[in-house]
């Protein structure tokens, strides 16, 4: 049974740990998130206590997706909070654990996280990810436009730069 919810700072530190789990398999894993393997608890419970921070005052959204009472996948939406910006997000950190990945929990996040953006009004949404990355051809599959590829923009695991491709959709015509 797979449940995709919205979770506020209560639930988001209630469930901590299953974050921290979530944040470390994916950096373990190799994914180009912010951070480099291996990732210590300490440094997943700072960030996550940021995040926690930003949902509760407002700036940010955090998705999760349960398998079976279990959080198996995330994703953000950094929502600009400045008078020029409060049309549009960012689109973060989606990860999926290894045990669920290939089950469609990352289309089913950023779909939700679009309507979401949608519902409050947010009409652009950009993102970024590693150039060949599952993220990159699923963000096609989703209808996101190319804007462009900076060379050796962040290092991979192996400490060897990797290029970076930047994403924008537009989620209504005007």
């Amino acid at each position: 049974m797979i449940t995709i919810k919205r979770l506020n700072a209560d639930e988001a530190q209630e469930r901590l740990t299953q974050l921290i789990d979530l944040l470390r398999d994916a950096v373990d894993s190799g994914a180009s998130i912010g951070f480099m393997p291996p990732l210590l608890a300490g440094t997943a419970w700072e960030y996550w206590e940021k995040v926690i921070q930003d949902v509760e005052a407002g700036s940010r959204l955090l998705l999760a997706a349960e398998v079976n009472g279990e959080i198996a996948a995330s994703v953000q939406l950094a929502l600009e909070m400045r008078p020029n910006g409060i049309h549009r997000g960012e689109v973060q950190k989606l990860m999926v654990h290894r045990r669920y990945r290939q089950q469609g929990l990352g289309r089913l996040l950023m779909q939700t996280i679009e309507a979401d953006a949608r519902e409050l009004g947010r009409k652009l949404l950009v993102l970024d990810t590693r150039q060949g990355d599952t993220a990159d051809g699923l963000c096609r599959k989703l209808g996101y436009t190319e804007v462009g590829i900076i060379p050796n923009y962040a290092l991979d695991a192996d400490s060897k730069p990797r290029s970076t491709i930047f994403f924008y959709k537009q989620l209504t015509d005007d």
